[in-house]
């Protein structure tokens, strides 16, 4: 059976020590300037431009670019600094562009996340488990899910620099190698993991 195509940037679904994935997640801020959209799944990183709200409690993000370090995963967005509702909006699941919000990130560096490959030149085989590769940006999630479109980048796979290191094919049923393959990663890139401010 042929992998469904369906694209959901990245999920968070355990740690490298194995156990499951806790919930955390830390606050961030994202500011009226931000372009493009934020979606869930996204890669986000450091907006050194907006660097923290006014109460200077929360530091700024935005949408990661292909290559580069990174802060973590977006998986939630409130007007608030805390989960909470827009009573203006109950179907609001992302952040649009140029609305400043509250972005809550899965930053910690330890964390494995599912993804799927975007297999847009080739497909990621047996071989390539164990190398790096970057994410795809798809600034144009769906803004009716909230669900961001970041893929795998599976034609930039190696042994060099790159945001993610593959750890393995997702085990399911209805997952195998081949286009649409989704793997577990975690992210190589990761701003906590850099001692300087180099790329942030």
């Amino acid at each position: 059976m042929a992998n469904r195509d369906r694209p959901a940037g990245l999920s968070p679904v355990g740690h490298l020590n194995g156990s499951p994935w806790n919930g955390k997640v830390r606050t961030y801020s994202i500011n009226v300037n931000n372009t493009p959209a934020i979606f869930i799944g996204d890669l986000v990183e450091s907006d050194n431009t907006y660097s923290a709200d006014s109460t200077g409690k929360y530091s700024g993000v935005k949408q990661a670019s292909a290559g580069g370090n990174v802060r973590g995963v977006a998986i939630g967005f409130s007007d608030q600094p805390y989960m909470a509702f827009d009573t203006t909006d109950l179907n609001r699941a992302y952040c649009p562009a140029s609305k400043a919000m509250y972005c809550f990130v899965v930053d910690d560096p330890d964390v494995i996340f599912e993804v799927q490959e975007d297999s847009a030149v080739n497909n990621i085989d047996a071989d390539m488990i164990g190398l790096n590769a970057d994410i795809t940006v798809d600034t144009t999630g769906d803004t009716n899910s909230g669900i961001s479109g970041m893929e795998l980048d599976s034609s930039g796979t190696g042994t060099g620099a790159a945001q993610l290191r593959i750890l393995g094919v997702v085990d399911r049923e209805d997952n195998a190698l081949g286009t649409n393959c989704k793997f577990l990663v975690y992210i190589n890139e990761h701003e906590f993991r850099n001692v300087d401010l180099t790329g942030i």
